[in-house]
């Protein structure tokens, strides 16, 4: 068990990180908070995450003090450790569809399918036959009824189609919006990296020249 220099609490050593270890960037921030923390102590992970977060925070203030949806959600993954990533899956079973929107997929679906267009020439056929057989045909050449539907089909397709569209529009802009918060979190997290390489460099550095 090692105690947390911030919490004063006991924590398990595996959930405990040596304060000689956190890049100085971080040190910093928490000595601005509590400027008697032992060096040579530990700090729990939790509060460890706390203070990366802020970091985060005032990093992306130093563009805009306003955070953005996507800012505010990468500090919270670093309050509660939590992975940022989400799957295509993930998105698809948080997006909560209408009648209408499920209706407009189904339709979409059906109509950009080969089963729509060899039905819908099957009828054509079967319609133009059956008013060339028959003795008292509802729709006679040049099939004007059969026009008037072709019609109404294209003009009610249309729509609903476009409709199926910018809801997928919106579902990617969704997937580039997950895409751009993983790359900026991973961009800190390379940067926060740097920090800590070049503290260990200069610790090394120190040590030869003593």
């Amino acid at each position: 068990m090692k105690t947390c220099q911030i919490s004063k609490k006991q924590v398990p050593t595996k959930r405990a990180m040596a304060l000689e270890f956190i890049r100085e960037s971080i040190i910093k921030l928490i000595r601005e908070h509590y400027p008697h923390v032992d060096e040579k102590g530990y700090v729990s992970i939790d509060e460890l995450n706390k203070f990366k977060a802020k970091y985060a925070e005032e990093i992306f203030k130093l563009d805009d003090i306003n955070l953005s949806d996507s800012e505010k959600r990468i500090i919270k993954s670093y309050e509660e450790n939590d992975f940022i990533a989400k799957s295509p899956e993930e998105i698809e079973t948080e997006e909560k569809l209408s009648i209408s929107q499920k209706l407009a997929d189904k339709v979409a679906d059906f109509g950009g399918s080969w089963k729509f267009i060899i039905s819908f020439f099957l009828f054509i056929i079967i319609w133009m036959l059956y008013n060339l057989i028959v003795s008292k045909p509802y729709d006679v050449y040049p099939f004007i009824l059969l026009n008037l539907v072709l019609s109404c089909v294209a003009a009610i397709q249309a729509p609903i189609i476009m409709m199926s569209q910018n809801r997928k529009e919106e579902k990617d802009r969704q997937r580039s919006q997950n895409d751009y918060e993983i790359n900026l979190k991973a961009e800190l997290e390379i940067k926060q990296l740097h920090e800590k390489i070049d503290l260990l460099m200069l610790n090394l550095s120190h040590k030869n020249e003593s």
